[in-house]
């Protein structure tokens, strides 16, 4: 499998680094963090990841608003929430801002490697296995994918939890 490009989105440096490690030790490549929702459109627009981690509950502009802004600039954003137990309601106001998916906190690897690779099964199934295929030629495929996606119905979110949660 190809690593991702992931810019990951926290206020809690913490969560940043275990994150980051957490992605780095799965193979992918964190390429920016941002700990406001701000700055996550600014690193959004500098550095076009593959996937975004995001935080709700974040200073200046939370994670939904930013989720919804990002979307709506670059609809082929793979977004996905990492938030804490008991905001249910927010977790579902994200997925409508076109959150792909969620995992909630405290989480541990491979809850996130579940979250990932369904991520990359949904919207990057080219890279699910290695190919000689240059990045031009792969950028193109995914370009034709999202183009495919976007007119297609919204998918259900794909949920990784670590504990229980009553809907």
């Amino acid at each position: 499998m190809k690593k991702l490009k992931i810019l990951v989105v926290d206020d809690s440096l913490i969560t940043v680094k275990k994150l980051a490690a957490m992605l780095t030790q799965m193979g992918h490549q964190v390429v920016r963090t941002a700990a406001t929702g701000k700055e996550a459109l600014e690193a959004y627009k500098e550095c076009t990841p593959d996937l975004v981690t995001m935080d709700i509950t974040m200073p200046d502009m939370d994670g939904i608003k930013s989720t919804r802004l990002i979307r709506s600039r670059f609809p082929e954003a793979v977004i996905v929430m990492v938030t804490s137990h008991g905001q249910e309601k927010m977790v579902l106001d994200a997925l409508k801002a076109g959150a792909k998916g969620y995992l909630l906190k405290p989480f541990k690897q491979d809850k996130l490697q579940e979250l990932v690779d369904s991520m990359i099964k949904r919207f990057y199934p080219q890279r699910e296995e290695i190919s000689d295929v240059p990045e031009k030629e792969e950028a193109t495929a995914q370009e034709a994918t999202a183009q495919e996606e976007a007119t297609e119905a919204p998918e259900d979110p794909v949920i990784a939890e670590t504990g229980n949660t009553t809907a």
